[in-house]
């Protein structure tokens, strides 16, 4: 056998993955997104149509794109999407780095431990643990209670239906994204780095800056493209938690497709949304591929 051939073999199965369960599922949304609605199930007419003269024709409608691209409405959900994404990665990587941190450098008998400690609320459903946020920050909720026990406040303070209970959420729900890709980098950190930083005459916090953030930043890149992807299309949280105005882009999403059944807007919207997450991406990737190439 060939080491082409072995090769092949070798990538033959994540090939077929990937065609399986990403390439065509998004050709058939793709082919949604330039259909016309219609009543009916499914609520869209086929693309491949017979014309007057018996023959199939191919008739592509445009006018779900010319909606997006002039709708202010479609944007603005975009755009609040992207910076809610945004805050929230930024916020678990402030959270996470530390915690990640502090487990790499713990004795290697807790690690384990400490490390089954960040993923254990994993053991427990994704919507149980939004909707227990309800009850912690809800007017008569645990936070609520404890300060007004403690004389700290007089009235309930407004914590539930706010963007930072949709910020806590986000941020309690995907910390174990950021946390686990940062401690696997953290964990290859030779020691004798900051030994050798601290020898030199740099104090703990220039050791960290000149010598430890350098070196974990593939793990920051990592654990930010974790967070941030999915918080992008965040549907539950911001339901459950979210003010009226947490009109994000995986709420109208929702809305387009079961309220209004707008199917091939709704597809053309997660279309233009998944090719603005994966194109800065993909250049990202190819430029730090010629930088190690180099």
């Amino acid at each position: 056998m060939t080491p082409r051939l072995r090769r092949a073999l070798v990538l033959a199965l994540p090939a077929a993955w990937m065609l399986l369960f990403f390439a065509a599922p998004f050709a058939i949304v793709l082919s949604i997104g330039f259909a016309e609605p219609a009543e009916g199930i499914p609520p869209y007419a086929p693309l491949l149509r017979r014309g007057e003269d018996g023959a199939l024709q191919l008739q592509l409608n445009m006018a779900n794109l010319q909606l997006l691209l002039e709708d202010p409405f479609y944007a603005e959900a975009a755009l609040r999407s992207l910076r809610v994404a945004a805050v929230s990665a930024t916020l678990c990587l402030l959270v996470g780095y530390p915690m990640a941190l502090a487990i790499a450098r713990a004795p290697e008998g807790w690690r384990n431990t400490l490390l089954m400690l960040v993923v254990l609320p994993f053991w427990t459903s994704f919507l149980l643990r939004v909707t227990a946020w309800i009850g912690l920050l809800q007017d008569q909720g645990w936070i609520n209670g404890a300060l007004l026990a403690l004389g700290l406040i007089e009235d309930p303070l407004r914590l539930l239906y706010t963007d930072l209970a949709m910020y806590l959420g986000i941020t309690y729900c995907y910390l174990p994204f950021m946390v686990l890709p940062l401690y696997a980098s953290l964990s290859r950190l030779d020691p004798a780095l900051l030994e050798a930083a601290a020898d030199l005459g740099a104090r703990p916090w220039r050791g960290f800056l000149a010598v430890t953030l350098p070196l974990s930043l593939p793990g920051v890149v990592a654990g930010y493209l974790l967070v941030f992807i999915p918080a992008v299309g965040e549907f539950v949280i911001p339901e459950l938690l979210g003010g009226p105005g947490a009109q994000l882009i995986g709420r109208v999403l929702w809305t387009e497709f079961f309220q209004n059944r707008d199917w091939p807007l709704a597809s053309a919207l997660a279309v233009v949304l998944l090719l603005l997450l994966v194109l800065p991406i993909a250049l990202f990737q190819s430029r730090a591929t010629r930088d190690a190439e180099r």
